[in-house]
């Protein structure tokens, strides 16, 4: 083994098996997927099942009305990118938010919302690569609402801390979210009749419709344009609460909703130690791990090994780089010729000389043919942009950081999905009531600037964080894997990927391992602040790396033992079919389940 021996102790055995395997961050969504396989569902089936279930169980990190990106590589055909990000609505523009008074487009508030695209995803995959009916999958998520489920800690912890503000401005996510205008309890069971209640209607809809492609697009019809939109359209009209302070109305329409549909869309590759690892396009960030990947392949493998002092300073490093370009050049309108560029080997050559042996406190993106933007560059005072973990970082104003979950399938035939959803949280823009969920706020991801790549602009998407990988060999998926934490999402995948692809280590060691991050970049959600030479690890790390990494210039934050990540992964040996599976312990809240 060239890297660093994995702690003997593993918090979690590596599960092995032949017929399916689940992970998520939350285990009854991994239940849910687990179930639904068992049940002679495939894997797309079942993490369209369980992503119903985790807007219910997981409403402080994700929802209906929120974003989607995943990757699904089915049996015998390509792997492809489903695409649930929608766009700006029309009347979401700068000129819009200037009239207003902004500068940034602000982090809680109906205001800040992209066409919720998630919902029609997931039916999206169902129906063109699931094997099940609406109704069946959408029963564990209606029987969760309905019934009730246990509350988790983070989330009654998010509930109190955004509860003035729905005591004073947002009465109908206080109605939903403090029954009886009590703050719930941990451990509460927990009920959300009125999403129940939208989700049968949704079932409701394609009742009638003879085939089964027939009545999952008349779920969407219902979604899109029909009551869902509708309600949507008329509760954002009204003034409410934005986190700068003041009243505004959304501009989210029906015609928004109806003129968006998901879609699939080709992956990005690169090639890394013989396989091939896929992510979304530029809309999103997902190529900031291709091209840190490419950068790092350079190295020899003692040099890239997260847990030594030198491979941690050159994943930083990397790292720092490639997220300069994800703010120079990333966006909806960057074209396949320049991504190409951007992710060439030539081109992580030149940008590997940049990696010298002190921490780099500059915000540098390479030279291509456009001109890169450059973002205005705030500071935060050290740590203070540490805080995502996996769990949102959330202030009293609904400002949330750090967002997100994930969910991961492989089912008996090799069918594969690496899904993470995220937005419309509870704590995001006041709950809808007739509805029972609340909108998201993704396009406090543009920039007010029509010389971003990124800048606010109707119909475009905005750039997400939201970023699931796939690898591949030979035609068949060998992993599944993911990871919520905002800007961290590539970040900690990284040394998971260099872990288990150079440094032999099993998924469940390479997630259990000591992480690290850089904060050396302008954060994608507000404030939109940067840390130069910021670095975040986790105490494990050793007091030794820590102190060379400090020694290096690096702003070294010390964020515990166990703070950093809520990776999951499913994996599939291409020789002997043998199917695996791994969770994250941090939190005590994802679980990795399968046989």
């Amino acid at each position: 083994m060239s890297f660093a021996a994995p702690a003997e102790f593993q918090t979690r055995p590596d599960l092995t098996g032949t017929f399916g395997m689940s992970a998520s961050t939350h285990w009854l969504a991994s239940g849910t997927a687990q179930s639904v396989l068992e049940r002679g569902g495939n894997a797309f089936d079942a993490a369209t099942a369980a992503a119903f279930v985790l807007h219910v169980v997981e409403p402080h990190l994700n929802g209906p009305g929120g974003d989607l990106v995943a990757i699904a590589s089915p049996v015998g055909k390509p792997p492809v990118v489903l695409m649930g990000q929608g766009p700006a609505p029309a009347a979401a523009s700068i000129t819009h938010m200037r009239r207003l008074g902004l500068h940034l487009v602000p982090a809680a508030g109906a205001l800040a919302a992209a066409v919720p695209g998630a919902v029609d995803a997931w039916l999206l995959m169902l129906r063109d690569h699931g094997t099940w009916e609406p109704a069946d999958v959408l029963e564990y998520a209606i029987g969760y609402a309905a019934n009730g489920h246990v509350l988790s800690d983070r989330a009654a912890a998010v509930i109190g801390t955004v509860a003035d503000l729905f005591f004073e401005h947002w009465p109908t996510s206080a109605a939903l979210w403090m029954p009886d205008g009590r703050i719930p309890l941990p451990g509460s069971l927990f009920r959300n009749p009125a999403y129940a209640a939208t989700l049968r209607r949704l079932v409701s809809a394609g009742r009638g419709h003879r085939s089964r492609y027939e009545r999952i697009d008349a779920a969407r019809t219902e979604w899109r344009s029909g009551s869902v939109a509708g309600e949507i359209d008329e509760f954002v009209r009204r003034p409410h609460r934005h986190s700068d302070g003041r009243d505004h109305r959304g501009v989210l329409r029906r015609s928004d909703m109806a003129a968006f549909s998901a879609s699939w869309e080709e992956p990005v590759e690169f090639d890394f130690r013989g396989v091939t690892v896929l992510k979304s396009g530029p809309w999103g960030q997902g190529p900031v791990l291709l091209q840190a990947l490419a950068i790092l392949d350079e190295f020899g493998d003692t040099e890239i090994d997260p847990s030594t002092a030198v491979g941690a300073h050159n994943v930083l490093e990397a790292l720092k780089l490639a997220l300069a370009d994800r703010d120079a050049y990333y966006g909806d309108g960057l074209d396949r010729e320049h991504l190409e560029m951007l992710l060439s080997r030539e081109y992580a050559s030149i940008r590997r000389k940049e990696i010298g042996e002190r921490a780099s406190a500059e915000f540098r993106p390479g030279v291509c043919d456009i001109e890169p933007f450059l973002p205005p560059l705030v500071e935060t005072a050290s740590g203070a942009a540490s805080g995502a973990t996996g769990e949102p970082t959330v202030t009293v104003t609904g400002e949330t950081r750090g967002d997100t979950c994930h969910i991961d399938v492989i089912d008996r035939w090799g069918n594969a999905v690496s899904a993470t959803p995220s937005g419309g949280w509870l704590q995001s823009s006041p709950t809808i009531p007739g509805l029972g969920f609340a909108l998201g706020t993704r396009l406090q991801m543009t920039w007010l600037d029509a010389a971003s790549p990124s800048a606010l602009c109707p119909g475009m998407r905005p750039r997400t964080t939201l970023t699931p990988t796939m690898l591949m060999r030979d035609g068949w998926a060998i992993a599944a894997l993911g990871t919520p934490g905002g800007d961290q999402q590539d970040q900690w995948q990284l040394s998971y990927l260099l872990r288990t692809l150079v440094g032999g280590y099993t998924p469940q060691q390479a997630i259990d391992a000591p992480t690290l991050h850089t904060t050396s970049m302008p954060g994608s959600f507000w404030p939109r602040t940067w840390e130069p030479a910021g670095a975040v690890v986790e105490d494990r790390l050793g007091d030794r790396v820590i102190d060379e990494l400090i020694a290096r210039g690096h702003k070294v934050t010390r964020a515990g033992d166990w703070a950093l990540g809520r990776l999951s992964a499913v994996t599939r040996d291409p020789v002997t079919g043998v199917l695996g599976g791994a969770a994250n312990p941090r939190g005590a809240q994802g679980y990795a389940v399968g046989r």
